[in-house]
């Protein structure tokens, strides 16, 4: 399985055909990269092309109740 960051993939392949193996829109794609995203690609050894994202946990910046440990 080779794993890669969206960057990485669209350079190889363009933004039109990195949309059509997610399933997602173009304009999904560049939004994705214009706005800095972590998001990796997986394309296993079959030929199939997944994406998953790697963001922090609360996503809010100012947790309502932050546990402070």
């Amino acid at each position: 399985m080779a794993s890669m960051t969206l960057k990485e993939y669209v350079d190889k392949h363009g933004q039109v055909r990195t949309g059509v193996a997610l399933g997602v829109t173009q304009i999904a794609i560049s939004k994705a990269l214009h706005s800095g995203r972590t998001i990796h690609i997986s394309v296993d050894d079959n030929g199939t092309v997944s994406a998953y994202e790697i963001k922090q946990f609360p996503a809010k910046k100012n947790a309502r109740n932050p546990c402070h440990v």
